[in-house]
């Protein structure tokens, strides 16, 4: 454990150091593209928006690389990953409502993604109009997915409501939060490995 740890530090800080802005396109491009030249990696986000997260991963869930996206449109960005230990990687874009993955091989020094791996994940979406709230979600894979309606207020919550929705492709929802404990409310989604938390205040 303590190598691994070693190892993915050694990681963060490589990667931090040998990523180097490179432009922003006017044009549409692909997710990824990679140059023919030096070691460089040059990687391609089509419609992004000022906020969204773009982050590398390892195998294990480790976070090694972690930025904000600083302006909306066409996004490219180089990086040396060569010098990563020999392992399996993500690079992911965490966007508003989708989260796209693309998985990455590093071994002795050649980096290989797996394009035909590459997948999208749709979060949960939350709406509120007065007491109403509205929630879909879109799981090609007809995923399940735990949703649990939490009131009160910060640090005190109580569980009021909770359900899981199984063996479908959307998602739909409708709650009416009137008549239950004064508060505030928070929303936990649990799906797929992942949790998404929504605070409605009152």
């Amino acid at each position: 454990m303590k190598n691994v740890i070693k190892t993915s530090k050694k990681g963060i800080l490589m990667v931090t150091m040998l990523a180097a802005s490179l432009s922003f396109a006017t044009e549409k491009a692909p997710f990824l593209n990679i140059k023919d030249d030096a070691r460089k990696i040059a990687v391609t986000f089509a419609d992004v928006k000022e906020g969204n997260l773009l982050s590398i991963k390892d195998e294990n869930g480790i976070i090694l690389y972690k930025e904000s996206i600083q302006k909306t449109g066409v996004y490219t960005k180089g990086f040396d990953l060569t010098s990563l230990p020999d392992g399996d990687y993500i690079f992911e874009l965490n966007k508003d409502v989708e989260i796209t993955s693309i998985p990455f091989t590093v071994k002795a020094s050649e980096v290989l993604f797996k394009k035909e791996m590459e997948t999208t994940f749709f979060k949960p979406v939350t709406r509120v109009k007065g007491d109403l709230v509205f929630i879909t979600r879109l799981s090609l894979e007809k995923a399940p997915m735990e949703i649990e309606v939490y009131s009160g207020v910060t640090g005190t919550y109580e569980l009021m409501h909770s359900e899981t929705v199984t063996n479908t492709e959307r998602v739909e929802r409708l709650y009416r939060l009137t008549g239950l404990n004064k508060g505030d409310y928070k929303i936990v989604y649990k799906t797929e490995g992942r949790v998404f938390t929504e605070i409605i205040k009152s």
